[in-house]
């Protein structure tokens, strides 16, 4: 594919909605909330929000700046800006972590349609939450039903991704999000109306500074990282699409006050549902597959909420999966010269096989393992703990070490056509202080901080 015919966003909203469903997931509705439970609600909050803030923001503006200074897909990026060099490893890196995290993130998302179908069905009235956990367990290690729904979810996925930036991306997530946005506000509101919501609340937005300790603070850092999808390619490849006039700063702004408004929303629509029921904040992962489906069967109206929730979980697996396929296929597309079509069922059909396996290692074929993990295990700890907070260490060397920094600021100031204030912080936030909280999260993801709990972020 010619670049110079490369398709792109077309208005900013479809920039801040693309990107901010590449970045709102199941990270931001399934795992922020049993995270902040774990740890201590309104402190975890609080260190998150900063983090967001001061790491997050400055590191993916870097990585839009890479990806329209040098309109290229992850790869092409950095072979374009530092040629002759090692640099292009980074893209190398993100395009490898985007193939694995799609692998395994479609066979979760692939629960989301049977907990959905469940939903309708009415499947969750009457059970008690050991039925509902030998519910979860029973279809996760089925293999079969779950590979079925993984591959009607990867199809959608695909036949977004294939329909082009504008006409499919673009299209799709502007109306994706404000959907999301809508059924969680329901959720939010309904939640707070129930007796005794109100200490779920109090966990949430009240801090107990006394529980901020080293753990807390490193892991409310990992959040902030991955909840943004920092460091697998996908920012630099949509950026590659944003136009030459759009202000990368408010759209970095808007992506992440997006995201983040999410996280806390979910948090809103779960904790005080959570306390209203007596059930404790530290859930953990089983809290979206088995606490809250024990929940909504005990709620007025129940049945309606519990309907939407699931709809509301689809949607934003949905807006990640696409953002994470793109980076694949801009790269199969642009490196090996092939048009969109063909690139984005070859790279939909490769994820798809490893995806099959993944799949099966939760059940039928356990042998498919490394010492006491799985292939879905594997694969997730890799990209997760490894390929992501690696590449995003080395995106920010990349911007604050290698790139030239009038280069890096005409981009970031539409070739000084912008005022953007606070430019200098910026800069030093990305050469100095993002390198080493980055380094801290992949060194507590492989678990050498264990003197501060479990490592795994």
């Amino acid at each position: 594919m010619e670049v110079g015919n490369r398709d792109g966003f077309g208005s900013r909203l479809g920039v801040i909605a693309a990107a901010a469903g590449s970045a709102v997931g199941l990270g931001n509705i399934w795992r922020f909330p049993y995270v902040a439970g774990e740890n201590g609600g309104g402190a975890f909050l609080l260190v998150y929000i900063l983090f967001i803030l001061a790491i997050g923001v400055p590191v993916m503006l870097s990585e839009f700046a890479v990806g329209r200074r040098s309109q290229r897909n992850a790869l092409g990026a950095f072979k374009k800006l530092a040629p002759g060099t090692w640099w292009h490893v980074i893209g190398i890196m993100g395009i490898a972590a985007a193939f694995f995290i799609l692998s395994f993130y479609t066979t979760v998302s692939g629960w989301t349609l049977e907990y959905l179908i469940l939903s309708i069905g009415n499947s969750f009235e009457g059970q008690s939450k050991e039925q509902l956990n030998l519910t979860f367990e029973e279809f996760r290690t089925n293999g079969y039903l779950p590979l079925l729904w993984q591959m009607i979810f990867m199809f959608f996925t695909a036949l977004i991704v294939y329909k082009g930036i504008k006409n499919g991306i673009e299209k799709y997530t502007k109306m994706l999000m404000p959907a999301l946005l809508l059924i969680i506000i329901v959720l939010g509101i309904r939640a707070i109306t129930l007796p005794g919501s109100g200490a779920g609340l109090t966990f949430l937005f009240k801090p107990d500074f006394a529980k901020i300790n080293a753990n807390v603070v490193l892991q409310a850092l990992g959040q902030a990282f991955f909840s943004l999808s920092i460091g697998m390619g996908a920012l630099i490849t949509y950026g590659s699409y944003i136009r030459k006039n759009e202000n990368l700063v408010s759209t970095a702004f808007s992506v992440t006050l997006t995201d983040t408004l999410v996280a806390v929303l979910a948090g809103v629509a779960i904790f005080p549902a959570v306390f209203a029921f007596g059930i404790e904040p530290q859930a953990g992962p089983g809290l979206v597959f088995i606490t809250l489906p024990m929940i909504f069967q005990e709620m007025t109206g129940g049945y309606f909420f519990s309907l939407i929730f699931f709809v509301l979980l689809v949607i934003a697996a949905l807006t990640s999966t696409i953002s994470v396929l793109e980076v694949v296929v801009a790269y199969v597309s642009e490196e090996l010269n092939m048009s969109r079509k063909k690139a984005t069922i070859l790279s939909a059909s490769s994820i798809s096989i490893l995806g099959v396996l993944c799949t099966l290692s939760q059940g039928p074929v356990p042998e498919i393992h490394i010492g006491s993990r799985n292939l879905f295990d594997i694969l997730e700890f890799t990209s997760a703990n490894i390929m992501l907070p690696l590449g995003g260490l080395l995106i920010v060397l990349f911007v604050g070490w290698y790139m030239k920094r009038k280069d890096l600021f005409d981009e970031i100031s539409n070739q000084q056509a912008l005022k953007v204030h606070l430019l200098w912080a910026f800069y030093f936030i990305v050469r100095f202080l993002a390198p080493v909280a980055i380094a801290l999260v992949f060194l507590n993801g492989l678990g050498l901080f264990g003197m501060f709990g479990e490592g795994d972020l």
